[in-house]
């Protein structure tokens, strides 16, 4: 079995135009994800990054981070929480807002999701304006958490959203457009 290179899995990621809206150029990861060596030379990556590091919880948010997240906490033998839209999640929660690329939106976790202390890492599919990711941060810190890190498959750099994570641990991303 030959191994990927970044560029390789770069190229099994297509570019769909104007969607959700017009001027947005969508990067569709489902064409990586059937391919499974495409998909494990994703998963691995990303979990290569924090081998090294203690990580109790992965944080994964909805929905794409799912994808990646589940995955990774069971190479990394770490357990997972959903970071989930509004009204998703049975329990009690704390909930964060923020905006991002095309409008404005809210997510919540479990109010006891994390025990004080636990090392979290924040994972998504897609590191856009940083908005997201920074409310999963802000969530992961109100619940207790120590945060160790953000880990995304692809990061939209023009966007700089890796500029709004500087205070949330090892922020890395596999694909950078």
């Amino acid at each position: 079995m030959t191994t990927l290179s970044i560029e390789d899995v770069k190229n099994k990621i297509r570019a769909v135009e104007n969607f959700p809206k017009e001027g947005i150029i969508f990067r569709d990861i489902t064409t990586g994800l059937k391919d499974a060596e495409t998909m494990k030379v994703m998963v691995d990556y990303l979990c290569d990054q924090y081998k090294d590091v203690k990580i109790d919880y992965i944080a994964g948010i909805e929905s794409r981070g799912f994808i990646f997240g589940m995955p990774m906490a069971y190479k990394l033998n770490c357990g997972f929480i959903p970071i989930r839209k509004p009204n998703k999640l049975p329990a009690e929660t704390i909930k964060e807002s923020y905006d991002l690329e095309y409008g404005s939106d809210t997510i919540e976790i479990h109010a006891d999701a994390i025990e004080p202390g636990a090392n979290v890492l924040v994972v998504d599919d897609l590191l856009a304006t940083g908005g997201t990711a920074k409310a999963a941060c802000n969530l992961v810190r109100k619940a207790g958490g120590n945060l160790v890190g953000a880990a995304f498959l692809i990061e939209l750099c023009a966007l700089g959203g890796n500029e709004k994570l500087d205070n949330c641990g090892k922020v890395i991303s596999m694909l950078k457009y």
